[in-house]
């Protein structure tokens, strides 16, 4: 009984995370979602597209369920970081659509498997994990690029929160 109350907890925590990280792209022009506001490049649209690559992969190959579309590979070097910035031929409307569908495909995973199912991390140190391992690693990772967002947002236009009139 636990396992499923964690899990139902941070699948829910997870949905809502996502959601404001796409909310942080509302209302703005295509110049602002994909505008530099860091030394490194950090912008709005770039974190959506990295989400949408890690979370397809999480919930996909490390469990046996490989997301059904092209993906670069983990381990190529030459790639490494891309996934972090929009390219000039995707649009915002590709790379959001590709996020809600990673989501649905998380979703499903998430649905089939137990709290304890066994899934395989190859770029981790411990690879052997659980989906629970996964959820907080997801929760974790959406929630500190969320605070990016926030931060980014905040610079563009002064809006800051989860929800719009936060």
């Amino acid at each position: 009984m636990r396992g499923e109350f964690a899990k139902e907890y941070l699948h829910g925590d997870l949905r809502q995370i996502r959601e404001t990280m796409l909310w942080k792209l509302d209302g703005l022009s295509e110049s602002d979602v994909r505008r530099p506001m860091t030394a490194t490049g950090t912008n709005l649209l770039g974190l959506v597209k990295h989400l949408a690559l890690w979370e397809s992969r999480y919930f996909g190959e490390v469990f046996g369920r490989p997301f059904p579309e092209p993906l670069p590979r983990w381990d190529d070097v030459a790639e490494r970081g891309a996934e972090m910035w929009a390219a000039e031929h995707e649009t915002r409307e590709e790379i959001t659509d590709r996020y809600r569908r990673v989501w649905r495909h998380a979703d499903a995973t998430i649905t089939a498997l137990a709290i304890d199912s066994s899934g395989h991390v190859p770029w981790w140190p411990r690879p052997d994990v659980t989906l629970f391992n996964v959820m907080v690693h997801m929760l974790t990772e959406t929630g500190r690029h969320a605070g990016h967002a926030d931060i980014l947002r905040e610079q563009i236009d002064g809006s800051t929160g989860t929800a719009p009139g936060y």
